[in-house]
């Protein structure tokens, strides 16, 4: 059936013409090969606009956050914080020019770098507004969300002193 369409849509010469044909490369067509595909990144990244930069290491940010919300491994490097600075590295050399356009004071922001403070769902989507909706709201929800279902997970701490407050727990008999 795919063929008949083909067949259809395209002559036999036009179908020739588009089809790869694979082959191993030697290793110097193989470093040919990568110089090129180098030298055209580095052409392409000259022809970027500032904004166009910015636009694009703010979608690599979002797709690093997005990555790592998915992945089953819990990462101290990677927290909310953490992408949070980088956000804002992005842009600004000081975090208190970041606060003042996200209107929050200075001390609250940082606070919540050092991650002493929850982000609140007002700072969550104000850093979606501010990406200009690049970065969802919901991303940055389910970093902040994986630190604390981590914290949750590995604090003994919490376990041993609630363990007071429960009594006539469920058993059951297999």
């Amino acid at each position: 059936m795919k063929t008949d369409k083909l067949n259809n849509k395209y002559t036999p010469k036009e179908q020739a013409d588009s089809f790869v044909f694979r082959r191993k490369l030697s290793s110097k067509e193989t470093k040919d090969s990568v110089d090129q595909l180098n030298q055209a990144r580095k052409n392409k990244k000259e022809q970027l606009g500032e904004s166009q930069a910015l636009y694009a290491r703010v979608k690599q940010l979002q797709f690093q956050m997005e990555d790592y919300a998915k992945s089953e491994v819990y990462r101290e490097d990677l927290t909310f914080a953490n992408f949070l600075r980088k956000y804002i590295r992005l842009r600004y050399k000081i975090q208190k020019d970041f606060a003042k356009d996200i209107r929050i004071s200075p001390t609250e922001l940082s606070s919540i770098l050092t991650s002493g403070r929850s982000p609140g769902k007002k700072m969550i989507v104000r850093l979606e507004l501010h990406s200009n909706n690049a970065i969802p709201a919901v991303s940055w929800y389910k970093l902040w969300e994986k630190e604390k279902e981590y914290e949750l997970k590995t604090d003994k701490k919490i376990r041993t002193q609630e363990q007071k407050n429960v009594q006539n727990r469920l058993i059951y008999d297999f």
